[in-house]
């Protein structure tokens, strides 16, 4: 359905539906409730959006999950609208650039593992997707998930990566480990206004987002600390490279 023919079979102005979908006006319960109604949406999708709808706003909100976020909407949904994504794990290689034997030694699942591709491709369209800068410990390069012939094809594509367009990879390495940045996973997200920052760390139940000034101010400062602590682009291709070596060699 368009957005004139929405706005209008509402009695609402363009204008009106554009902002609510921005989130850059307030709403109520109510219209949430007329706009799903106008859309034929199901009841088990109404009782959802409207439970969403009702949530306080204090800055942050939680969405459960299975296992792993992958098919969380509200992480799509940013993913693909973000024009930066800035990403970090401390113990293995982030999710956003893992390949399927990675992904699938890593999780065991085929469901999950399809549902984590579909998202990559998304995102690493050539020319489309956002600028991604991602921080990779150096504990994931010397981690073996899966056997030595798939940390090697994972290396190989982290390599590789190394020379496409709006990706830069960024080895921190071992000597870090005492600084506290460096312990837990975070990701932040920068969009076109007005929609405002967000960032996201997961859990094994959950993924807790924050679009709280403050709290994204945190996590702005923990990714200027992590690009200070992490080797340059060209270092951490060669450390990839080396490693990719070092793995294959193992593996034959």
């Amino acid at each position: 359905m368009s957005a004139a023919n929405t706005a209008e079979g509402m009695g609402w102005s363009l204008a009106k539906l554009s902002k609510l979908e921005t989130g850059s006006r307030g709403t109520t319960s109510w219209e949430i409730a007329t706009l799903i109604g106008r859309l034929g949406a199901d009841k088990a999708t109404r009782d959802r959006i409207l439970a969403i709808a009702s949530e306080p706003d204090n800055g942050s909100f939680l969405r459960f999950h299975d296992q792993v976020p992958d098919v969380l909407t509200a992480l799509t949904l940013h993913e693909r609208l973000a024009l930066t994504i800035t990403t970090y794990e401390p113990l293995t290689v982030p999710s956003l650039v893992q390949t399927e034997d990675y992904a699938y030694a890593l999780t065991g699942d085929r469901t999950v593992t399809l549902a984590r591709m579909t998202r990559q491709n998304v995102l690493h369209q050539q020319g489309h997707g956002p600028e991604m800068t991602v921080f990779v410990h150096e504990a994931a390069l010397r981690t073996t998930v899966g056997d030595p012939a798939v940390m090697r094809d994972q290396l190989l594509h982290l390599a590789l990566m190394c020379g496409w367009d709006k990706f830069t990879p960024r080895v921190v390495p071992m000597s870090q480990s005492s600084d506290a940045v460096i312990r837990n996973q975070a990701t932040l997200l920068t969009f076109d206004a007005p929609i405002t920052p967000l960032a996201y760390a997961e859990t094994d139940a959950a993924t807790v987002f924050h679009d709280d000034p403050i709290a994204v101010t945190r996590y702005q400062a923990r990714m200027r600390r992590l690009a200070s602590l992490a080797l340059s682009p060209a270092r951490s291709h060669d450390l990839f490279a080396s490693w990719a070596d070092r793995y294959d060699r193992e593996a034959q």
